[in-house]
């Protein structure tokens, strides 16, 4: 039988751990951009697939999904803050530049992403994109997630990236 100062104690210890640990695990938050859902739809299950000589593409999904069209307007110096998707997205960037960082790069790379360009994120790909340039940057998105699940995951910075790097 516990005596009442050997369940405080173990109170004590994992509210501690407990507080301790989600102050370790803090999110990188965007600043400085401004997102606008140009549209959003829902899809049931697709199995659309187009095969010619020279291209060939193709989109299968399992149960509904909610497609977004995106656009993100990012400030000089601008951050998305750390994070993921739980489905894919296309990205384009109409004006200005991205600075593109993976989680999964050892090195933490910086990838620019010039105006006229763009980039496939397959989901589930920690990422963070920041403007580094002296004028405004504007990017168009569109996602492919499961129906009804938020587009963004908020995640922690990767360790291999410097503190900086948000």
């Amino acid at each position: 039988m516990f005596s009442k100062r050997h369940v405080f104690t173990l109170f004590a210890a994992v509210s501690f751990v407990a507080v301790a640990g989600a102050a370790g695990v803090q999110a990188t938050a965007p600043s400085g951009v401004v997102g606008t859902n140009l549209a959003v739809g829902t899809f049931g299950e697709i199995d659309a697939k187009t095969l010619t000589s020279d291209w060939q593409a193709r989109i299968d999904t399992k149960g509904n999904s909610d497609l977004y069209m995106v656009q993100n307007v990012f400030a000089p110096g601008a951050s998305f803050g750390w994070h993921s998707h739980p489905g894919p997205s296309l990205v384009i960037v109409k004006t200005g530049a991205l600075t593109l960082y993976k989680a999964d790069d050892p090195t933490c790379t910086p990838h620019l992403v010039p105006a006229g360009s763009g980039f496939v994120d397959d989901g589930h790909d920690t990422h963070l994109v920041r403007n580094e340039l002296s004028v405004e940057t504007v990017v168009y998105v569109v996602s492919l997630v499961p129906q009804g699940v938020a587009r963004r995951i908020d995640e922690q910075a990767p360790g291999n990236c410097p503190p900086d790097i948000r």
